[in-house]
């Protein structure tokens, strides 16, 4: 580990990587898929009040998905937002100037931070979540493709023996028959074998005991819930069959909430610096307010 102070660049050379899993999904387009998801769930939890002419997409995808953005003032486009990098530090380690290149703006603009420009940042690392949600949408692709087999693997199956390809289109002419529901099937009797046996049989796997999708997906709904509590979007995240108790549901609550209050002071206090600075009206507050209080007592609902 590094030794102390800690700058703005620990982030990125110390704990969050975009992919902390070792263990990846085959199909790589189902973990996208999940990605997809789970990150417009994160992007749900604040309710945003911007300026009418900024890209409200990307501006939160920028955000969540870099972790900061800068907003500063152009003479062509007026108070605008941007991705951009960190460069120097001030006395406390943090970053002195934001670097902003695009291509309709003139060269690379380094304005200075909470002088020329405001950094909007998620978190107190300039850290974004992607970490996070690409944890979970991996874990989620894992345990999906792991059903589709486990349902593929436990289908009905039939083996049937033949001695020539007549044989073999007459067996599956009748499977397709008694497959599309016919209720009679008429089979030629030279399909049986010499000591007058049918040439098919089942073949199964005990399908009872091997079935375990209905485990796998119980198991997917515990991953959304814990990617639910890491966002702070409510939920009561427990293995629990019986009725919860008050206590269980305001424990979970105060485990939602606070990672995610987090995540808004530090919004809060980057929209108040960009209002005093360029005028605008910036503003952000939960969608959903958290239920910040579980009432106790006998006269209470469980």
């Amino acid at each position: 580990m590094n030794n102390a102070p800690f700058d703005y660049n620990y982030v990125n050379t110390e704990y969050a990587t975009i992919t902390p899993s070792t263990i990846h999904v085959q199909n790589s387009m189902l973990t996208a898929f999940f990605r997809k998801y789970l990150l417009q769930k994160a992007l749900s939890i604040f309710k945003w009040e911007i300026p009418d002419h900024w890209a409200k997409d990307y501006f939160l995808y920028t955000l969540f998905c870099y972790g900061y953005l800068a907003i500063f003032n152009t003479n062509k486009y007026g108070v605008i937002p941007q991705q951009c990098g960190l460069m120097g530090y001030d006395i406390f380690y943090r970053p002195k100037n934001a670097v902003i290149t695009n291509p309709l703006l003139s060269g690379i603009l380094q304005p200075q931070i909470d002088v020329e420009c405001v950094v909007l940042k998620l978190q107190p690392d300039y850290g974004s979540i992607m970490d996070l949600v690409n944890y979970y949408a991996g874990m989620m692709a894992l345990s999906s493709e792991t059903a589709e087999t486990n349902l593929i693997n436990s289908k009905l199956a039939y083996v049937a023996f033949v001695d020539n390809k007549s044989e073999s289109e007459s067996f599956k002419k009748m499977y397709d028959a008694i497959i599309s529901g016919e209720p009679a099937v008429v089979v030629d009797k030279r399909n049986k074998n010499q000591k007058d046996a049918k040439n098919w049989d089942l073949f199964t796997q005990n399908i009872g005991s091997n079935y375990i999708v209905s485990n796998i997906l119980s198991d997917m709904k515990k991953w959304t819930q814990m990617f639910l509590t890491e966002i702070g979007i409510g939920n009561a995240n427990t293995d629990k069959k019986e009725r919860l108790i008050t206590a269980e549901v305001e424990s979970n609550n105060e485990e939602t909430v606070t990672m995610a209050e987090l995540w808004l002071e530090q919004l809060q206090e980057s929209c108040k610096k960009a209002n005093n600075m360029f005028n605008i009206n910036l503003a952000v507050d939960w969608r959903i307010k958290p239920v910040e209080e579980v009432k106790t007592g006998d006269d209470e609902d469980e």
